[in-house]
């Protein structure tokens, strides 16, 4: 097969991994930076082009896809996509999972366990929010944070109103949450690829902080999910409409919350927690897919 890894930096490890694992299985693998693509829309023959050239025809697509791109890089992604090529994820899924609020709303209307939430534009009543979701300490989010970036903690009613009104005076989007204290510091990643889980990591905050992101100093282990953690985080994943997802799930009292699902989760923690190939399961995933595709297409045409 030929494959398309859409990313601004070949030297990043995913993007290494998931070339090295497409080439020992046999292919042709290249890595295309998707804001130096530019998009030729025609009726007749779509096409996506690079470096002053036609790209050729792809037979499957892995788009990696960071937050700050993402309107652009998804129009990227559905001109391949229009060109017939199979893509892992799908333009509208990256799009649906990258805004926070309506992924909430889709795994709420789901009846998928999650931490109660509020988001108001101009509350009249910023204690009425916080009241909502359980009262202090409550965590506030920036709608367009990544990586534990614009995540607060606020111990008390009185500094999470402070926060909120310093967030809204700058014209800040933000969902306050319940914190889910019992959690410990701690979440799970589930790399999500096909509907099933391939591999899970622990990931436990750094003394003094609360964020578990490995990117904030947090630690990584292997970690033994339950039926419930597993069934979450596939629904989650198919409730995005990804094929392949990170979902970010903590263990609290009531069963299994899901904090986010990413569509461009990293490979390098999870495989150096679990010893897992994990690209190349996503490979031998895009083969299967790929090749499905391609067979469903000829039969159309006989």
């Amino acid at each position: 097969m030929r494959i398309a890894v859409l990313s601004r930096n070949p030297k990043l490890y995913s993007t290494r991994r998931l070339v090295e694992a497409g080439r020992a299985k046999g292919h042709e693998v290249e890595v295309i930076d998707t804001m130096h693509c530019y998009m030729d829309i025609t009726r007749a023959k779509p096409s996506v082009r690079y470096k002053g050239k036609a790209l050729p025809k792809f037979d499957a697509v892995i788009p990696r896809i960071g937050a700050s791109v993402t309107f652009y890089g998804t129009s990227v992604v559905r001109q391949f996509e229009m060109m017939g090529t199979y893509s892992i994820n799908e333009s509208v899924a990256i799009s649906r999972s990258r805004d926070k609020l309506r992924s909430l709303q889709l795994l709420s209307r789901k009846g998928i366990g999650m931490p109660r939430t509020g988001f108001a534009n101009h509350p009249d009543r910023i204690d009425d929010l916080i009241k909502n979701v359980g009262g202090a300490p409550v965590v506030i989010k920036l709608l367009e944070g990544t990586q534990g970036i614009g995540v607060v903690l606020a111990d008390t009613a009185k500094a999470a109103e402070a926060i909120i009104e310093a967030f809204m005076g700058i014209g800040a989007n933000i969902l306050v949450q319940e914190y889910i204290k019992e959690a410990g510091g701690a979440d799970i990643r589930c790399l999500v690829v096909g509907g099933k889980v391939i591999a899970a990591m622990k990931r436990q905050a750094a003394p003094g902080e609360f964020r578990s992101n490995l990117h904030r100093g947090g630690s990584a282990s292997i970690v033994r999910l339950s039926p419930a953690e597993r069934k979450t985080a596939v629904d989650a994943a198919k409730t995005m409409g990804l094929n392949m997802a990170g979902v970010d799930i903590l263990r609290s009292n009531s069963g299994p919350v899901v904090m986010e699902v990413n569509s461009s989760p990293g490979l390098e923690g999870i495989e150096s927690a679990t010893g897992k190939d994990v690209a190349g399961m996503i490979i031998t995933h895009l083969e299967s897919m790929a090749t499905k595709k391609t067979s469903t297409k000829t039969r159309g045409q006989g």
